[in-house]
């Protein structure tokens, strides 16, 4: 093997998805940083990976880096590889990547399955342009309807009602697809607005949510009525203006009216 450092998914359920040049990179570097070394040890035995390991995950990596990064330059070769999908994708592996490159060491990547990219395309929702957030923060969630095109996250199956609570008070009007166990037996793609969702059986298992884009047609009076009570409460008349304008797509002189009714009414 060339010295370097080797980026290689693994995959995120199914093992028939282990690529046969990703096997072949695992048994021939010198060495494997892996998130988990007892998740990869199950891998590792299925596929007679007998190489070294070393453990490398979020709580360790600025420590483990370093010495990584000298083996290297001394002329190992090394493989980084995760409990599931690729390295560095909400996954340890990013400062390892970034730390090879400025040390001018020879990166290679060895493709995988990448559960983001799969719950995309499981969703039906537009590919042409979409944005990948992470794990869900609802603190960052109005930011995050301020993108317009698809959204996708991660979230873990004891937080997703949660969440689809969440999405209901600050996007209602954009449909989601929870999409779970993906690759597995039970993979599954439920997909509905979020207020639809919120009574269903929660959900197990690995979890990716995508928001489909906002929706470009006009509104209902009830539809911009059911967001002017979300907002009125969490801002001034002005901000609040704005943002009934961004979400709708109505005038901001039309947002302003509305949103001077309500306060009205109370």
């Amino acid at each position: 093997m060339q010295s370097g450092l080797y980026i290689v998914g693994t995959p995120i359920g199914n093992l028939g998805d282990m690529s046969p040049r990703s096997v072949d990179v695992l048994r021939n570097v010198d060495l494997i940083a892996v998130e988990d070394t007892r998740v990869f040890a199950k891998l590792a035995t299925h596929f007679d990976i007998k190489t070294p390991r070393v453990s490398c995950h979020e709580h360790n990596e600025r420590d483990v880096v370093p010495d990584l990064i000298q083996k290297m330059q001394a002329g190992a070769s090394i493989a980084v590889a995760t409990d599931a999908g690729m390295p560095g994708v909400s996954d340890p592996g990013f400062r390892l990547v970034r730390a090879s490159r400025d040390a001018h060491i020879p990166v290679f990547v060895v493709p995988g399955p990448v559960a983001a990219i799969a719950g995309l395309v499981l969703s039906g929702f537009p590919t042409d342009r979409f944005t990948f957030c992470g794990f869900f923060d609802e603190k960052k969630l109005r930011d995050d309807n301020k993108i317009r095109h698809t959204i996708i996250y991660y979230e873990s199956p004891n937080r997703v009602m949660a969440t689809i609570s969440a999405m209901a008070r600050v996007m209602p009007e954009r449909q989601i697809a929870i999409v779970r166990e993906i690759t597995k037996i039970h993979e599954e793609a439920i997909i509905g607005y979020p207020a639809d969702l919120m009574h269903i059986e929660p959900p197990r298992g690995e979890i990716v949510i995508v928001v489909a884009p906002a929706p470009e047609h006009k509104m209902s009076d009830a539809e911009i009525s059911e967001i002017v009570n979300d907002i009125v409460a969490d801002a001034g008349t002005k901000e609040s203006a704005a943002e009934l304008a961004r979400r709708t797509g109505i005038s901001r002189k039309e947002a302003y009216r509305r949103i001077l009714h309500k306060d009205g009414d109370e």
